[in-house]
């Protein structure tokens, strides 16, 4: 009995101590079940992932299907529009309720620049923004040669209005009083608001070929185009703000557009000069001629001809000052007048010398060029170096500088085909211009073991 007593009470001291046994057990039980766990929320987790991937792979599907229809419908579209069209758009970049419209800053670019400044999408104007720009608007009278470079970003030109500065660009000082009596419909020697904006819709065709009645076209809301560039606001541009003041009830005399139009060619003169110069008074020779024929069709040994040939010419370098590069893009304006000059003086297409070229000159535009501009002009032209130039070839090319490219050129860009392995004629020659010379720049790198 005493043993059997003594038995319990070591069986009840040790059952404290199996407590812990117990639930180490119980953990180890516990631990064996994790792994079934875990396989279970693996197997959720996967094929929640497996699923999610395939939607986003469909999703992305079906966006890089829009993408390319989209991408496919705006290549169609472009294909449809003219250069300038195109090149509108490209450099246009504010947009207010659907109108793309460029910038002062813009337009300077577009005249001067092969690619448009980096931005990740057209900044969006309110009303607001509209009525700033109003505000910072000069009138003409404060008008300036540094008007566009001042304005930069605050100002808005419209795509009529950027045919128009275009065209501003090209004519020659004889020619500004033909352009105001073209806007001066009535004939009394002042230019209205409502006249300037007639002659405006005419330069962009607004409405040509549209099959809609006159009522429809008079509404303020008429669309007369898919690509944002001449739908019909009642908005003042900062062109028009300038020209006929913030009320729009001032009238524009030819003094005034003498000086706008005087104003706005002196102002892209500099920025392409300035391009060069560097902030010194004037450009060497060769570029110059980089100048003169950044424009043209000219494929790359005959771009590289002309600028090596005025390399072996110019013994001594002197420069070209601003005023001599703005007289001879003054001639330049005039080259049609020249062209009828030179035809009638000589009847049988001969070649020209320097003081015939010089006289030509002087009948077209009523001022003369300095004998070293002339001289640099044959470098540059003068085929076999006899100091004749050869004025048909001459002409041609700059007229290509004269357009900016634009003007369809009698000059054949070629671009090799290597999937055919011939050469073919570009789609887009002023870009393939713009290509080769990369490359010949590429080239240049190359040769000189920069990349070695």
């Amino acid at each position: 009995m005493a043993a059997f007593g003594r038995i319990a009470n070591r069986v009840l001291n040790l059952a404290p101590n199996l407590r812990p046994l117990q639930r180490n057990l119980h953990k180890l039980n516990s631990a064996k079940s994790v792994p079934k766990n875990y396989t279970k929320y693996l197997v959720l987790v996967g094929g929640g992932l497996t699923a999610l991937i395939c939607t986003n792979y469909l999703k992305s599907e079906r966006l890089d299907a829009a993408f390319r229809m989209r991408k496919s419908e705006d290549e169609n579209l472009l294909k449809k529009l003219t250069s300038r069209e195109r090149r509108f758009i490209k450099f246009a970049s504010v947009e207010y309720r659907g109108q793309l419209y460029m910038t002062p800053q813009d337009f300077l670019d577009s005249v001067v620049e092969q690619e448009p400044r980096p931005r990740l999408k057209r900044r969006m104007l309110s009303d607001q923004d509209l009525q700033t720009i109003k505000d910072n608007t000069p009138p003409l009278k404060k008008g300036s040669k540094m008007l566009f470079r001042t304005l930069r970003d605050r100002g808005i030109v419209s795509y009529t209005e950027y045919l128009f500065l275009l065209s501003v660009l090209t004519k020659p000082i004889s020619g500004f009083r033909i352009a105001f009596n073209m806007f001066d419909t009535d004939g009394n020697q002042r230019v209205e608001k409502d006249e300037f904006l007639v002659i405006l819709r005419i330069l962009g065709g607004t409405f040509k070929q549209s099959k809609v009645d006159e009522e429809t076209r008079k509404l303020d809301d008429y669309i007369a185009d898919d690509e944002g560039l001449q739908r019909k606001h009642r908005i003042d541009t900062t062109l028009q703000i300038h020209l006929f003041g913030k009320k729009g009830n001032q009238d524009l005399n030819y003094d005034g557009f003498y000086k706008f139009m005087d104003n706005l060619q002196t102002e892209v003169l500099e920025l392409e000069f300035n391009e060069f110069s560097k902030g010194n008074v004037a450009i060497t020779e060769n570029d110059f001629a980089k100048i003169l024929l950044r424009y043209t069709y000219l494929n790359t040994e005959e771009y590289d001809a002309y600028l090596e040939r005025l390399m072996d010419r110019i013994k001594e370098e002197r420069g070209i000052t601003f005023d001599e590069f703005r007289d001879f893009c003054r001639f330049l304006n005039n080259l049609e007048d020249f062209a009828i000059a030179m035809r009638m003086y000589t009847l049988a297409d001969r070649a020209i010398s320097q003081s015939e070229f010089s006289r030509a000159v002087k009948i077209c535009t009523g001022f003369s060029l300095s004998k070293h501009l002339i001289d640099t002009v044959f470098a540059i032209f003068d085929d076999n170096g006899d100091g004749m130039l050869s004025y048909r070839e001459f002409i041609a090319i700059m007229k290509d500088r004269v357009h900016r490219g634009f003007k369809v050129s009698h000059w054949k860009v070629l671009e090799y085909d290597l999937a055919n392995d011939e050469f073919i004629e570009a789609d887009s020659p002023l870009f393939a211009v713009w290509r080769q010379r990369a490359c010949r720049r590429l080239d240049h790198f190359k040769d000189a073991e920069l990349f070695s």
